[in-house]
């Protein structure tokens, strides 16, 4: 099927040749020739074999961890509406709880809404800018935590054998900023086991977060860690060594704040960005013999 006939035949909220780019953190990036919002189970169900039929797919979240070309995306992307936004809380454990998290739920509304039910253990997201959805799929972390701590199962929808599947932590194989979670798969929800705790000492550690980030990280268009740390050393502190810090290709430059940040001016194009971090990468590779691995997926770029 085509990607016009698919959305002709959705009966969903569909978009032809809908804003992409825009939807992300870089707030940088083309246009997608098939944009839809899945709000329901049902939406998933009647749309699962369409899917199955159309490449390439991109599943978006908050974008806040994606660079999107300047070209359109001849391609779908979906996108989880409000209908995935809940939060259930199962509370039959003594001393805990199994907190089940809609896919396109924000994270630091989630860790916010934990803290306030009075449980502890995921304050560290309040600081990470996306949704559930996307931080499973990388294992997002921060402040000495990352989702691969707390999960305990996820539900996916696997668009090419068009089912459902709740799948354990176990077999997730959560590395550091990885799992086993395909570019063709859904996250529909996440389920996190989280203690007991006093909800003001909580609210103290979100403020803290808080605090912190906003004092060492940039704000402005950015998609927040451009590279992943090596082993013994930030990435950030790295490249700061190599000088790099506010260096500037076109409308992209290394943030003078934090120098694993890369920002994009207002109109900015996503090429600059994308040559900014190959330039970033060689300095620091020819100069310290580092070789820095990105965070960020690259959709609709000549590989």
């Amino acid at each position: 099927m085509s990607i016009d006939d698919l959305l002709r035949s959705a009966g969903i909220q569909s978009l032809h040749y809908g804003d992409f780019g825009a939807l992300t953190t870089y707030r940088t990036g083309g246009r997608a020739q098939g944009f839809l919002t899945l709000e329901t189970r049902d939406d998933v169900v009647a749309l699962g074999g369409q899917l199955a039929t159309c490449e390439p797919i991109t599943v978006l979240g908050n974008g806040s961890n994606m660079l999107v070309a300047d070209r359109d995306y001849e391609g779908v992307v979906i996108h989880l509406g409000e209908g995935f936004a809940s939060l259930e809380v199962d509370r039959s454990e003594q001393g805990s709880a199994l907190v089940t998290l809609g896919g396109s739920l924000d994270l630091p509304v989630a860790s916010r809404r934990i803290a306030d039910l009075g449980y502890t253990g995921f304050e560290w997201a309040v600081g990470v800018p996306g949704t559930v959805g996307g931080a499973v799929t990388m294992n997002a972390g921060g402040h000495g935590s990352d989702m691969a701590a707390s999960v305990t199962s996820v539900e996916l929808w696997r668009i090419d054998e068009q089912r459902f599947e709740i799948v354990p932590a176990s077999q997730l194989r959560f590395a550091y900023r990885s799992s086993a979670i395909g570019p063709r798969d859904i996250v529909l929800s996440a389920t996190i086991r989280v203690t007991e705790g006093a909800a003001e000492e909580s609210k103290e550690q979100l403020r803290e977060i808080v605090r912190w980030r906003r004092e060492h990280q940039p704000g402005g268009s950015n998609a927040g860690s451009v590279f992943r740390n090596p082993s013994n050393e930030s990435a950030g502190a790295i490249i700061e060594r190599c000088g790099l810090k506010g260096h500037r290709i076109g409308t992209a430059q290394v943030s003078e704040k934090h120098a694993n940040f890369i920002q994009a001016d207002t109109d900015g194009h996503s090429v600059d960005v994308r040559r900014l971090i190959q330039f970033v990468h060689d300095a620091v590779l020819r100069r310290e013999g580092i070789d820095l691995l990105t965070e960020i997926r690259f959709v609709g770029f000549d590989e």
